[in-house]
């Protein structure tokens, strides 16, 4: 049986949900296909959206169009802000949310959308036509022909699962892993590696002393993270805190010689910044303790996530390990946490629009480029899925989103061995790539491509003009210092006024906000949402102004394109190391050589006169 799309999706995840359905929404016949069309959305590992850095990544996601965002909103049971005491550019949102009406309203989503068909089976492997990629074939022989592919495989591409010494073939627990499309892609020279990523044990929330712990607090019971309209929320639930202590390290170190890790059964490196328990206590011999965040995995289970304890300990020592805990003495585990050892492919065999620079209309997006995290993965999909349906690459730039840095640091760094994650010190121009202002930074594009709707189109042109609107009032408001004035600044902890100054200088102040200005100048009122971005814009139009400066500046070296016959090798004037590492990363502009590795400022300086001199001759 032969069937024809323009592009087959290869997995169900978060990257490949996003794929699909921005493909099929810009018009292409889309085929996803999963091991089990029960799982398609699933929350493999925590039940959380969002995070450092990753809560930009779903806001943005959102002002493009996609899923992750409006889906997150729908099933949240616990919304918080992290990083309130750091400034704007820092601060992020997290979603705890219900783990089973998560991947229930991105299915409905999904089956919603025309063009779009899944298929449940085992993509076996790729064909290619003189370079071309022109189909898969499934397990069961069913062959697929398409003009383009999308690889979302997750860890499934060589799974393998480790709890204590025993190893069970797998993408995750409770299914199968895909060796042969594996096998496929080495045989097409794809260079793979392996990675491990792991999860923590799932508890009986009904076995935990609840009372004994402590509540974490800040949470935010309004938060969202779609800029479309707000839809009602589910109930809000809280999560707790606990310690792990000194008892619990010894029984971990006393358990090292039967961690995978530590008995060489696992060679795929972990993610540095989401270590496992074992590797915590071993890397960190001078911490006394660690944060465990117990979880609940939805409204309608007793699981619990305990947050912080990923580990691939026997179940016996996970047991003893989960019950020295204060108030987990008689907690109950349901399922064993495990280490998951998975192949990737390297991205920097991939341009910005995440083809692969030697198999054309193959496209690879989410952790089988080496990344970890659900919305890392849903950003590759999106951007994935909006290149191959359009058969342009969609180029985010550095200066223009948290995407465009995750997207520019795997093709061309690489992943550096072990899981890429995104955090807001990898963005440069982080000031500028704010969660608050990713509709006006993104949403113009989304629109331009079709994917936003028009009553969200609405709300955003809505929210711009009562922004110009407030600023056009703050600069033309002039506030006197009269008695009543005076009073009324003082009453709110402003200070007095001693000369005539604009609305726009009160707002300045550091301890002003717009519902201080509109008391005290008269100003009009604005959605809430439009007053926070002119506020910002306002206090820190400074900085603003110098962070565009640097970044116009660096965006002049990325139009500075690199020929791609250049003979790094050849450039005696640069080091052999750095001939060596552009000769491999092969950057496709000035401004990508820059950021690579080991590429100095006076190796930049020699690669601008060579292409000087090129022009010239």
């Amino acid at each position: 049986m032969a069937l024809t799309f323009d592009i087959v999706v290869v997995g169900a995840g978060h990257a490949g949900c996003e794929a699909a359905a921005a493909a099929a929404r810009l018009g292409s016949r889309v085929a996803m296909v999963t091991l089990d069309l029960r799982h398609v959305g699933r929350l493999s590992c925590n039940p959380a959206v969002g995070g450092l850095a990753k809560g930009h990544l779903v806001r943005e996601i959102d002002a493009l169009g996609g899923l992750m965002a409006r889906v997150a909103d729908a099933s949240s049971i616990q919304f918080r802000r992290l990083n309130t005491r750091k400034g704007l550019a820092v601060q992020s949102s997290r979603a705890q949310v219900d783990i089973d009406v998560y991947p229930r309203k991105m299915r409905a989503v999904l089956d919603a959308i025309d063009g779009l068909t899944l298929i449940e089976g085992e993509v076996a492997a790729l064909e290619t036509r003189s370079g071309q990629v022109c189909g898969v074939v499934l397990g069961d022989g069913t062959a697929l022909s398409c003009s383009a592919a999308i690889l979302t495989t997750g860890t499934f591409l060589g799974g393998v699962l480790h709890c204590g010494a025993e190893q069970t073939v797998g993408g995750r627990v409770g299914d199968d892993a895909a060796h042969a499309l594996s096998r496929s892609l080495g045989e097409l020279g794809l260079r793979l590696g392996r990675l491990k990523t792991g999860t923590v044990p799932r508890l009986d929330g009904r076995t935990i002393d609840w009372d004994a712990l402590e509540v974490q607090d800040d949470t935010y019971p309004d938060g969202r993270f779609s800029f479309a309209a707000p839809e009602e929320k589910l109930p809000q639930v809280d999560c707790h805190v606990v310690h792990t202590h000194e008892g619990t390290h010894e029984l971990i170190r006393g358990a090292l010689d039967r961690s995978p890790l530590f008995t060489g059964a696992i060679s795929g490196r972990g993610p540095r910044y989401c270590p496992s328990i074992e590797d915590k206590v071993v890397r960190f011999p001078e911490r006394e303790r660690h944060l465990v965040f117990l979880e609940p995995e939805g409204l309608n289970t007793h699981r619990v996530y305990p947050n912080g304890l990923s580990t691939s300990l026997p179940v016996d020592v996970q047991e003893a390990m989960i019950r020295s805990l204060p108030g987990l003495g008689d907690a109950v585990i349901l399922q064993p946490g495990y280490a998951v050892e998975y192949d990737f492919a390297d991205p920097r065999d991939l341009g910005h629009d995440l083809q692969h620079r030697d198999v054309r209309g193959l496209y690879l997006a989410g952790q089988v480029n080496g990344t970890s995290g659900y919305e890392e993965a849903a950003a590759q999909g999106l951007i994935a899925g909006i290149s191959a349906a359009t058969g342009e690459a969609f180029h985010v730039e550095r200066d223009e989103a948290y995407m465009g840095v995750l997207v520019d640091d795997l093709v061309s760094r690489g992943v550096g061995g072990e899981p890429y994650r995104m955090f807001p010190s990898r963005a440069e121009h982080r000031l500028l790539l704010r969660e608050d202002n990713a509709d006006r930074r993104l949403m113009p594009r989304g629109r331009a491509l079709g994917l936003i709707d028009d009553a969200t189109w609405a709300r955003f042109e809505a929210k711009r003009e009562a922004i110009e609107r407030g600023r056009s009032a703050l600069r033309d408001t002039l506030v006197k210092p009269l008695p009543e004035v005076r009073e009324a600044l003082e009453a709110r902890g402003l200070g007095g006024l001693k000369k005539p100054s604009t609305a726009e200088e009160l707002l300045r102040r550091p301890d002003a906000t717009w519902t201080d200005v509109v008391a005290v100048a008269g100003m009009p009122e604005l959605p809430a949402d439009a007053a926070e971005q002119l506020e910002v814009d306002t206090k820190y139009a400074g900085y603003i102004d110098r962070a565009q400066r640097r970044a116009a500046s660096a965006r002049k070296m990325e139009h500075v394109s690199l020929p791609s016959d250049l003979d790094y090798r050849a450039l005696t004037a640069l080091s052999s190391e750095v001939r060596e590492r552009l000769a491999e990363a092969r950057p496709e502009t000035l401004g990508q050589a820059a950021r690579l590795p080991g590429i100095t400022p006076a190796a930049v300086s020699v690669l601008a006169a060579v292409l000087a001199k090129r022009r010239a001759s």
